[in-house]
């Protein structure tokens, strides 16, 4: 058994005690922050890694890193693997290999806001997982079945989230204040310079 494995077998068992239960201790905050450059790309910060985001060339972008809804696509394929990888070690279903991909229809003209019948979001997206392993067609079926009720990403896909976008512009100070707060530096200025002259009597 390699650490990673024996380190997901000790999370499935603390995933199993009274304490997992608890909803107080079950809460937990992910956070994402981006800074825009260029003309369309972001640098994601994602804790202590980064992310590039941009899009192709006929969305405004050069094409130097995915795009959002790409990394879309890979977070619902590798959160699927992460959720198929617990699963199978909770329900004790061996599992060789897993592979999965997935392609997602969108129709830029909700986009482009050419059509507001089209709504700007993935159409449909399907997903294909393959998986090998000395297990029953049967038991994977279970398995699957564990991963589609249990997965996150593909929770916040077929379920709605609430989201709340707010948005921030921060003004400069008064002018009225800055004004008063500039007279005051330059008589406070005046007056040492009028200090540090020399008398010449």
């Amino acid at each position: 058994m390699t650490t990673s494995t024996s380190r997901l077998a000790a999370v499935v068992a603390a995933s199993a005690s009274p304490a997992a239960a608890d909803p107080a201790g079950a809460q937990v905050v992910f956070r994402a922050s981006a800074s825009a450059h260029d003309a369309v790309a972001s640098t994601v910060g994602l804790g202590r890694f980064s992310i590039e985001v941009d899009e192709p060339p006929a969305l405004g972008g050069d094409g130097t890193a995915p795009n959002p809804v790409e990394y879309y696509l890979a977070s619902l394929l590798s959160c699927q693997i992460v959720t198929w990888r617990f699963w199978a070690q909770k329900l004790g279903i061996a599992v060789d290999d897993i592979t999965a991909r997935a392609e997602g229809d969108l129709d830029v003209r909700g986009f482009f806001g050419t059509d507001d019948s089209v709504r700007p979001g993935f159409g449909e997206v399907r997903v294909v997982v393959t998986v090998t392993g000395p297990e029953s067609a049967e038991r994977y079926r279970r398995l699957h079945e564990a991963v589609e009720k249990h997965c996150p990403v593909l929770d916040l896909t077929v379920n709605p989230t609430p989201v709340r976008v707010e948005l921030e512009t921060p003004q400069p100070a008064d002018r009225s204040a800055w004004d008063r707060r500039r007279v005051a530096a330059v008589g406070v200025e005046c007056a040492t310079r009028a200090l540090s002259v020399p008398s010449r009597r």
